[in-house]
């Protein structure tokens, strides 16, 4: 489990089948895991940089497959039970793909527009996690939502690289998608 807080940003080294990311340096473990873009792999070696082995599904379904030399990544170590709890839960899971719509600066933040592929997850004010990084939910319309982005935000996440156009793996809330479920068995 993750919290959404990206620790580090890193850079990718070689992409395809096994993702090498450079850039984050400390005391991993094999085995451990790892949110990469939000999501959650298996680290295989950290000898030169920050080694994963990426299924096919994971290659189909999030933007880790389009992943070229030299972009930049989110990065954070998995939750201890006795950290801090930052953002909100995040799993790495990745429940499709979003689209930036439009950036627009503000008095002081960014407004990005964001297109998701589910609009029963998204709730004036609920937390969402695009690219492993915990947000907070605004104006939703459909499938359309604001996020507003601090100067913190966006100087410490990849977020500050994205254009109108680019996609983003994004995560839903994991108690949505819980009561959504048990809705759906309510007799």
């Amino acid at each position: 489990m993750f919290t959404g807080i990206i620790e580090a940003l890193g850079e990718v080294k070689c992409s395809g089948s096994r993702l090498v990311v450079t850039g984050w340096s400390g005391d991993f473990e094999v085995g451990e895991s790892i949110s990469v873009n939000g999501v959650c792999l298996t680290l295989v070696s950290s000898d030169n940089g920050l080694m994963f082995d990426l299924s096919e599904e994971t290659l189909a379904r999030t933007t880790l497959g389009k992943l070229a030399v030299g972009d930049t990544v989110n990065l954070e170590r998995a939750m201890q039970l006795n950290d801090r709890f930052g953002g909100h839960i995040v799993q790495g899971h990745v429940d499709g793909l979003a689209q930036v719509l439009a950036i627009d600066p503000l008095n002081g933040s960014t407004k990005m527009v964001i297109k998701a592929t589910d609009p029963r997850f998204l709730a004036e004010k609920g937390s969402i996690a695009l690219d492993g990084i915990s947000l907070t939910i605004a104006n939703p319309q459909g499938a359309e939502f604001d996020v507003h982005l601090i100067p913190h935000t966006l100087e410490n996440t990849n977020l500050k690289l994205r254009s109108v156009g680019d996609q983003m793996n994004v995560e839903y809330d994991i108690l949505a998608k819980h009561v959504d479920r048990l809705l759906q068995f309510k007799t």
